[in-house]
């Protein structure tokens, strides 16, 4: 492998690499953070640094860095077969293989899985199968789709587009396409005083319907949603939200896609987020954590009442014309196949469901009353606690002062890695973290938090 001077190392990332997500200037003065190795739920960097994942990667190796099964049946395929593809009805024993145990362990019934290599282009895929399944059914006009503002759902053109974050949208020239926002379910922020979580829930529907009523529901093809909205925030649904929404997508023929490509494979405490509400999505997407993060691959579950219609109209419309080189990669397959068995046979699942509500407890009891924080919110092995600079008013810190940045470096100093959503602190550590992990989390979030209140005070 090759080593660099670390100094060197530096220079020629800021020389040639062209991070995402990333400011241009930060990097640039600052320079990265070059992490070497993994193993469990630690990271080194190429100075020998030692740091606990408080975000699993990004929200995707819930097994932990370092697995010789999931690295195992990667080098195994590789070398077995290292690529084919599924064009033209060609195949994989092990795609096949994968594919029966995704189907065996979606959250209700469905019919076919759609492989891709991101979250990002199976939300282009769900959007294109949205598009097509109402031209099969004779229903041109129903083409617009639903999100909500602060979601996220990819970083292409049309899946940012749908992505709610006005950030991802300016210079950037969306959004573009037949796409629809309304509110985001954040009842902290966004409801007015005095109004309950339940009826903020039936504010937000009858929002959705003055919507459908607006646009007219023969156009409205969709509505996407995250369980648990992630990176615009971590934002849980409040009580009710989606008992209210869901009877409204059904009388109004609206098909429910659930962007599962943070909540699935047990981060919620549930193999799927889906189930934690009691929702019967129509399609599902899933990526991250379909293979712990070891090797790139994408979901698109599809439901029967989506499938009957493709099939059935399969003979006039000839060729499916979508798919990309790496769907159904067979080495992702061999990753996916290692990473499933691994969550059913060490109680991954079951790890969550049973430390997810002390690692809440634990932290509001740490750092709950604390001065800088506002709201402490999510579910499961999701995280976010909200900073503002007066905890009565729920007053927020201007943003130039970037606090939740001045934080985020604190706490890489201390040997912790989190991320800021504006002022926002996530964790979403590895589904196989101990209580002595979260605990050791929540001790090194707090000095962070004294420490940066004393310097923004």
């Amino acid at each position: 492998m090759m080593t660099f001077d670390i100094q060197r190392a530096g220079q020629i990332d800021r020389a040639s690499l062209f991070h995402p997500f990333t400011s241009v200037a930060d990097l640039m003065r600052d320079g990265p953070l070059i992490m070497a190795e993994g193993k469990g739920v630690r990271l080194k960097d190429i100075e020998g640094r030692s740091y606990l994942d408080g975000m699993a990667g990004l929200w995707c190796v819930n097994l932990g860095y370092g697995r010789e099964d999931i690295s195992g049946a990667i080098a195994a395929q590789s070398t077995k077969l290292s690529f084919f593809h599924t064009f033209n009805g060609l195949s994989t024993d092990v795609a096949i293989e994968c594919a029966h145990a995704l189907l065996k362990r979606a959250p209700v019934p469905m019919a076919r899985v759609f492989f891709g290599a991101s979250g990002s282009d199976a939300n282009e895929t769900q959007l294109k199968l949205i598009w097509y399944y109402n031209n099969l059914r004779g229903l041109p006009k129903k083409k617009k789709v639903i999100a909500r503002w602060n979601s996220y759902h990819g970083s292409g053109v049309a899946t940012a587009s749908l992505t709610g974050l006005p950030g991802m949208h300016a210079l950037f020239d969306l959004p573009q396409g037949p796409i629809l926002h309304i509110s985001n379910p954040h009842h902290y922020r966004k409801a007015p005083e005095g109004v309950s979580e339940r009826q903020f829930s039936r504010q937000l529907a009858a929002e959705l319907e003055a919507l459908i009523a607006r646009e007219g529901a023969e156009t409205i093809a969709a509505f996407f949603a995250e369980p648990v909205m992630g990176a615009g925030g971590l934002i849980p649904p409040p009580e009710g939200y989606f008992e209210e929404i869901v009877p409204i997508l059904r009388k109004h023929d609206i098909l429910l896609v659930l962007d599962e490509v943070v909540s699935g494979f047990g981060r919620l405490g549930t193999y799927w987020g889906s189930q934690r509400f009691g929702l019967e999505p129509d399609l599902i997407t899933a990526a991250k954590g379909v293979t712990s993060g070891y090797f790139p691959m994408s979901v698109c579950f599809v439901s029967p009442k989506v499938w009957d219609v493709i099939e059935a109209g399969s003979e006039k419309a000839g060729l499916f014309g979508h798919g990309y080189t790496y769907s159904a990669h067979p080495v992702a397959a061999a990753a996916a196949l290692a990473t499933l068995k691994a969550i059913d046979q060490e109680g991954v699942v079951e790890n969550v469901a049973q430390l997810g509500p002390y690692f809440h407890a634990a932290m509001r009891e740490a750092v709950g009353d604390h001065p800088l924080v506002g709201e402490i919110r999510g579910l499961g092995f999701m995280m976010g606690i909200e900073l503002v600079r007066d905890r009565a008013a729920k007053t927020p810190f201007a943003p130039e002062l970037r606090v939740g940045r001045k934080l985020l470096k604190d706490l890489v100093g201390r040997g912790l890695i989190s991320r800021a959503l504006g002022d926002t602190m996530v964790f979403a550590p590895p589904l196989v973290a101990t209580k002595a992990d979260l605990d050791e989390i929540i001790s090194l979030f707090k000095a962070g938090l004294d420490a940066v209140a004393q310097e923004v005070s």
